[in-house]
């Protein structure tokens, strides 16, 4: 007997991220997935980006994923937005957003009000770009302090995203890293891979960033 268990699970997985595809569709929500290693600035950077992106009348919501506990959902409460905690100690410890879970986020959101929704990812340079959840675009924050040699190490992360944020670029004078090494081995993984050098400390690359949002929003 045949035994397609792997299949199966992204057959499943497939068909809930289109459904979250026909919902965003539906109400001309914008969806980002931000996925990243632990630590290398996501919440931070949509401290500083939701404000922006409000000063321009964009309303946005944030589904945030963890194992465990409430604390970047609290980082963000300030912001006077709707988010969503998603956490996956109670589904045993998934290193990764799953679609199911962005499917039951929704249910807590008005979507009628949100231009455009980050899905928060859980800090992981692997499991999250297995998996598509029904985003319009995937971006991955990879902090200078990382070094040179993660695009190489977790190609698929880099495969899949559209968009490389190198953040903490504010720290580069303080860290040896060969930042044309780096930017060799994002294109060399990825040659359409765009990339934006940011620190969500000075503000410097926000406004580009900004600027990536809101024409990707457009098309």
């Amino acid at each position: 007997m045949e035994i397609n268990v792997v299949r199966d699970v992204l057959e499943e997985s497939n068909a809930r991220a289109q459904e979250n595809r026909k919902l965003f569709d539906q109400h001309g929500i914008f969806a980002v997935n931000i996925m990243s290693s632990p630590g290398s600035g996501k919440t931070t950077l949509l401290q500083k980006t939701i404000p922006l992106l409000q000063e321009r009348r964009l309303s946005c919501a944030v589904i945030e994923g963890d194992i465990t506990s409430t604390l970047d959902s609290e980082r963000l409460k300030p912001l006077g937005i709707p988010v969503v905690q998603a956490n996956t100690e109670p589904f045993g410890g998934d290193c990764h957003v799953g679609s199911h879970m962005v499917q039951g986020a929704l249910k807590y959101l008005d979507l009628e009000k949100i231009s455009i929704l980050f899905i928060e990812n859980i800090g992981n340079l692997v499991c999250p770009a297995e998996f598509y959840l029904g985003e319009d675009r995937k971006v991955v924050v990879l902090s200078l302090t990382e070094g040179e040699d993660k695009p190489v190490k977790y190609p698929l992360m880099f495969r899949e995203c559209h968009l490389c944020l190198l953040s903490k670029m504010d720290l580069a004078p303080h860290l040896e890293v060969d930042q044309s090494l780096l930017n060799e081995n994002l294109r060399k993984i990825n040659g359409q891979l765009e990339i934006i050098p940011i620190s969500s400390k000075t503000g410097d690359g926000l406004s580009l960033w900004i600027d990536w949002l809101l024409k990707q929003r457009k098309k």
